[in-house]
């Protein structure tokens, strides 16, 4: 049985999903088709990476790894995006936060849930 995902885990992996640019994240059986990028990117954005280093992971993982040729402008886009995402959530200030809000730990390594 797959541990449950925290909530950045579980909101970027949302945010792979509505990406999909390999068009399978309809199919219930390979939802987690993305789960390879979600290690890399969270250790990019925890670490202050910028919107031109996450665009060129996702270019680079998208030629290597799955073997596509995308357009420059769309793993530039997905970047903007996941950016975005990880400010709006609070991350960027330091305490993760879930796709909701919702704190879900950070340097005392507390969960809660606000709810």
């Amino acid at each position: 049985m797959r541990p449950r995902l925290d909530g950045a885990e579980d909101g970027l992996r949302r945010l792979l999903n509505e990406w999909d640019p390999i068009g399978v994240a309809e199919d219930a059986d390979v939802r987690d088709e993305y789960d390879c990028m979600l290690a890399p990117l969270l250790r990019m954005l925890r670490g202050g990476a910028d919107q031109t280093a996450i665009a060129s992971f996702l270019l680079h993982d998208l030629e290597d790894h799955f073997g596509l040729t995308p357009r420059s402008s769309e793993p530039e886009a997905m970047a903007a995006r996941v950016i975005s995402w990880w400010t709006a959530a609070g991350n960027a200030s330091g305490r993760e936060r879930g796709e909701r809000g919702e704190a879900v730990g950070g340097a005392g390594g507390w969960r809660g849930s606000g709810r």
